[in-house]
């Protein structure tokens, strides 16, 4: 049995904050990582990661996050040979110097109440523009668009807590899609939700971040006997490709438990948020979660010979890496355990 881990942020992003790693005990993740071969991954995005693992290609520049899940979210609107969708999710922005910085759904809640009346008033007012909002969820919008718009869009997980001037559409269209941003703040800047929002002392949902934009892939499938993950993307994924999917289990001792065989996929995505808002005391705990619940069940399995090979995927922001383990590379006693600040600049 083989088994792949999708750890993003398994390394802090900030490659200057070293000091992150001291005192930090994670004994069987630098055994396992210390016994691998390594190789360099051209995914640095979880969403392209996942696509690619299933087999879904890049449109127009963009990853068709929108489509697959709305799959999850509404099959009945999904139309593989006609429908263009793009995610529009509500954000909150900040303005901090110079730079506008965006907050997604981690640090606030929005009901469906507030989420149907604020996409009610910028339908109404944007209804020129040929489409409408879906709001499927509270903190996940739809648009659906009569023909391809000539951009390019970054993720959420990109542009979150980043400046986002550095990451607005590009293109030939490009000019449409910033007017019709700007034009939606200005509705949502002073909404009778926002001002509710604001004197509870809530972040107010100003603005809202377009991405994902495609078709529904003809072709959703992956080598993978059986996904294991909270992420939605994922559960979208497999739901789509008709593949086994069951949510996280508490730690890897569980999930030996369940053991069959072929090639298994597990989604620890805990750092990802941590690592996006610099929240270093959180990123280390729940990396020491991790080392409690997973790595060192995974060690001791490799040992055993319950699993053949272990794959620890570590995508970070700018640079990823494969870590592949195989019991007999647990025996190479000449490999020794280095600290995860070692990898600091090897990614």
């Amino acid at each position: 049995m083989n088994l792949t881990l999708l750890v993003p942020n398994l390394f802090w992003p900030d490659i200057s904050q070293p000091e992150i790693y001291n005192d930090l005990s994670t004994p069987y993740l630098e055994k396992l990582l210390s016994k691998s071969t390594s190789a360099h991954d051209s995914s640095h995005e979880m969403e392209a990661w996942l696509c690619k693992a299933f087999n879904v290609e890049k449109q127009q520049n963009s990853w068709p996050v929108a489509p697959i899940m709305l799959y999850a979210d509404d099959p009945s609107l999904v139309n593989a040979n006609k429908d263009f969708w793009m995610r529009a999710d509500p954000v909150h922005l900040r303005i901090e110097q110079n730079h506008i910085m965006l907050a997604d759904r981690q640090i606030f809640e929005i009901d469906e109440e507030e989420a149907k009346q604020l996409v009610q008033t910028i339908n109404h007012n944007l209804s020129n523009y040929n489409f409408s909002l879906l709001p499927l969820r509270p903190d996940r919008w739809y648009i659906r668009l009569p023909s391809i718009p000539e951009i390019q869009t970054y993720t959420l997980n990109q542009v979150t807590c980043k400046n986002i001037n550095n990451f607005l559409p590009t293109g030939d269209q490009s000019i449409i899609w910033h007017k019709i941003f700007n034009e939606i703040q200005m509705l949502l800047h002073e909404h009778p939700i926002n001002q509710a929002r604001e004197s509870r002392g809530e972040l107010a949902i100003n603005s809202i971040w377009f991405w994902g934009g495609g078709h529904m892939p003809q072709s959703i499938q992956s080598s993978y006997a059986h996904v294991w993950s909270n992420n939605d993307l994922t559960f979208a994924l497999t739901l789509a490709s008709a593949q086994n999917h069951s949510a996280l289990p508490e730690n890897a001792g569980k999930w030996l438990q369940t053991l069959k065989t072929g090639n298994h996929l597990v989604v620890l995505d805990t750092l990802l948020g941590k690592a996006k808002y610099r929240d270093a005391y959180g990123w280390r705990e729940a990396l020491k979660t991790l080392e409690v619940n997973w790595f060192t069940f995974l060690y001791t399995a490799l040992q055993e010979g319950k699993i053949n090979q272990l794959t620890i995927a570590a995508l970070n922001e700018t640079t990823s890496q494969n870590f592949v383990i195989t019991r007999s590379n647990l025996w190479k006693f000449w490999l020794r355990s280095k600290p995860l600040s070692s990898y600091i600049g090897k990614r």
